[in-house]
């Protein structure tokens, strides 16, 4: 799989997206270099997309097949798009407060240390559905960094509902876009794909 290595903060700062959105709360000493040249509109759309993957950790191929399955479903295409990269098993993680970033998320999620209703998924792009209750491993809960975890805290959004004891979570229903708080401006990114 191809793996971005620019530094995530320089990343942020050329696509506009706050640190804060991917779990980081550390902020750049650089100043924001403005241009002045206006961006066409394909330019817009192709930033768009291009945060939408950054801050969900997706490459394009998965991006554009996820963006295909949701133009499928019946509903606001944007919408579909939106609610299927916040359903993927690595951000719901993200969004449990069970990892600190995304991409810890992700691997913690590939390093097998999460169960789905009691079954061990090791995909990060697996689609969690509601009632699937999520979990950490039982071997898992006495490391070092789960401990680190159980301490934290973290606001859950609506649409889940974590136990922080029991290092576990559940999916209640499935995210409204008023529930989904990153900011990405979705139409643009349906506007690129229907080119």
């Amino acid at each position: 799989m191809a793996v971005n290595r620019d530094p995530i903060l320089k990343r942020c700062r050329s696509l506009d997206v706050h640190p804060s959105h991917l779990g980081i709360y550390k902020e750049s000493k650089r100043t924001p270099h403005r241009s002045n040249k206006k961006k066409s509109e394909y330019g817009l759309q192709l930033r768009e997309k291009q945060r939408a993957k950054f801050i969900y950790g997706v490459q394009e191929k998965q991006f554009r097949n996820t963006f295909e399955k949701a133009s499928k479903k019946k509903g606001i295409t944007g919408e579909n798009l939106l609610i299927m990269l916040e359903t993927r098993l690595d951000n719901v993680v993200y969004r449990l407060g069970l990892a600190t970033t995304r991409r810890e998320a992700r691997q913690l999620v590939v390093h097998s240390h999460f169960t789905v209703n009691g079954k061990k998924v090791n995909i990060p792009s697996y689609t969690v559905k509601p009632g699937d209750v999520i979990k950490v491993k039982e071997k898992s809960q006495s490391s070092p960094k789960f401990k680190e975890i159980k301490e934290m805290q973290v606001a859950v959004p609506g649409w889940l509902f974590a136990d922080r004891e029991k290092l576990e979570g559940k999916v209640l229903e499935l995210p409204t876009r008023e529930q989904i708080d990153t900011p990405i401006e979705e139409h643009l990114i349906v506007e690129l794909y229907s080119k």
